[in-house]
């Protein structure tokens, strides 16, 4: 892989005061289906989520309201377009299993579902540029996982993107295509987002978690970086 970077843009740390994100990067790693052991450790963390949670106050949870509040900020209505986190938890609550797709998207769920801060996965070996955080131009191509309509985002809109290929939409909303998380996928990296009110130390626990787990299911070299004002890029390939 060439060298490429991530970062994220100072308008997003402007709009959005002390946003962290947490980038786990995992390579050579060796992804498949779940174990069983795996599945149960998703199931328990539903059974936790819904022994903590109910669905009449979720609005209202510190880790549920800022993201709603960040939605409606670039535009976009929180009871029509929820972040990943209020969407899976919404869907636990409900008592409807998550599926199990493979190891590595399984993982991000499992520590979603912990520490309640979105965690998706990208695979990384299939770009060829460098991918940002940023707010949308509107002029950018998105293809969502399950189609091959072309979208373009709402200018202002929070967008991952490689170049001008948007790879997440409305920041954890929606995935594309490009870099999902396969079967065959060698190269991978994890965001954990989370918007104050949180500690640092539970972004870094969360990362720890996903690292942990990649290394026991799926193998490869690991790290992590936490992205912020002060430190908004990293090297994908160091």
């Amino acid at each position: 892989m060439k060298q490429l970077f991530y970062t994220i843009s100072d308008e997003i740390f402007r709009q959005f005061p002390g946003y962290a994100r947490g980038v786990v990067l995992a390579h050579d790693v060796k992804n498949g289906a779940s174990s069983p052991e795996l599945v149960a450790l998703l199931r328990e963390a539903e059974e936790s989520l819904r022994a903590r949670l109910d669905l009449e106050t979720l609005n209202d949870h510190p880790r549920i309201k800022p993201w709603r509040e960040a939605y409606r900020a670039f535009g976009a209505k929180p009871s029509e377009f929820r972040s990943s986190i209020e969407a899976m938890t919404r869907r636990v609550l409900r008592n409807d299993p998550l599926p199990s797709i493979n190891a590595l998207v399984d993982i991000g769920n499992v520590v979603s579902l912990r520490y309640l801060l979105p965690t998706g996965s990208h695979a990384i070996d299939v770009l060829t540029q460098d991918i940002a955080l940023r707010h949308a131009n509107g002029d950018e191509q998105f293809i969502p996982f399950g189609s091959q309509e072309v979208e373009h985002p709402l200018k202002g809109e929070v967008i991952f993107v490689e170049g001008d290929t948007v790879l997440t939409r409305r920041w954890t909303w929606r995935q594309s295509t490009h870099t999902l998380t396969l079967m065959e996928t060698k190269d991978v990296e994890f965001n954990v987002d989370a918007l104050p009110p949180f500690e640092l130390g539970e972004v870094k626990a969360a990362c720890e978690a996903v690292m942990g787990l990649v290394e026991h299911f799926c193998g490869g070299r690991l790290r992590y970086e936490i992205l912020s004002e002060e430190h908004p890029s990293l090297c994908l390939t160091q």
